[in-house]
């Protein structure tokens, strides 16, 4: 018995060592081709002999290795060219590996030099995974995502967001979603139809979600019908209002101006922006574009 005590105490003080050696500065080494000699999915899978899930594994933690390394590295050499390829034999080794696809976007969206800054890559990959992986809802909901956030497309945004919702067992939440964010994107008219769709629904919590929604755009119409009275003023006095009271007098309104839910609107005296009070139950408004709703100041 006491051989094989002392072979486990040199290896564990061996082990301990190389910790220790690796602890004070040893970095292991990095091929140049993160991908090795191979970057043909369909070549890998014959090679791995029927181990597609273990190699997948295996090469999901390289891609993820990878990144980690890119995001610490600096030096204008910096280059992320590998990650997509990586990704692809991921997926094409196992065609369901759905953290690869939704983990592997985020990495390929976010912006240079902290990730690829690739978002085209990022819908590439999750198109990939509607293709191979039965069209599951998350992958057109990350589309969406990836329109909303990182390219502005808010149409676009919403299209896949309703894509999503049309799949099976997809989440309740995706059509209020994609209404909310027409009318982020200043489609108001196309928002409230799909509101109004959704006052029929089955669940409390989205009829309450589509009333609310529904007065904040029907607030939103009554401030850009009221930005012109502003401007008016604007136009002829060369300042802007002191307080409500004092345009409402001007402009012979017979009152002030005061959201769905009875609460007056509010503006900068600064900026003559106009916006429902924080006081109210529909602040704040869904984030649209200003230029429809901004008086020109003097």
């Amino acid at each position: 018995m006491a051989a094989p005590v002392v072979l486990v105490a040199v290896l564990l003080a061996g082990a301990v060592g190389v910790q220790v050696v690796r602890d004070r500065g040893w970095s292991p080494y990095q091929p140049p081709n993160p991908l090795l000699w191979v970057q043909s999915g369909p070549l890998l899978q014959r090679l791995v002999l029927g181990f597609d899930s273990l190699a997948a594994d295996i090469y999901w933690m390289r891609a993820v290795v990878y990144y980690g390394g890119k995001r610490r590295a600096t030096g204008p050499q910096l280059s992320y060219d590998a990650l997509y390829p990586l990704l692809d034999l991921v997926t094409s080794l196992d065609p369901h590996f759905r953290v690869a696809y939704r983990f592997g976007s985020v990495f390929l969206t976010e912006a240079y030099p902290a990730g690829a800054g690739r978002p085209d890559l990022a819908i590439q990959l999750l198109q990939r995974g509607i293709a191979r992986d039965h069209g599951r809802w998350e992958y057109f909901y990350d589309i969406g995502f990836v329109y909303y956030w990182w390219l502005r497309d808010y149409q676009k945004a919403a299209e896949w967001f309703l894509k999503g919702a049309e799949q099976p067992g997809a989440a309740e939440w995706l059509k209020p979603l994609a209404a909310t964010t027409l009318a982020t994107g200043g489609h108001r008219e196309t928002s409230r139809q799909m509101w109004t769709q959704l006052l029929n629904s089955d669940m409390t919590f989205i009829r309450s979600q589509a009333e609310l929604r529904l007065a904040q755009l029907d607030a939103m119409d009554t401030i850009a019908a009221v930005t012109p009275v502003l401007q008016r003023f604007i136009d002829r006095e060369q300042r802007i209002p002191r307080s409500w009271q004092e345009l409402a007098a001007a402009e012979r309104l017979a009152r002030v101006p005061a959201d769905p839910t009875g609460v007056p609107f509010v503006f900068d005296p600064k900026l003559g922006f106009i916006d429902v009070s924080p006081k109210s139950r529909l602040w704040p408004l869904p984030i649209e574009s200003r230029a429809h709703v901004t008086p020109q100041l003097p």
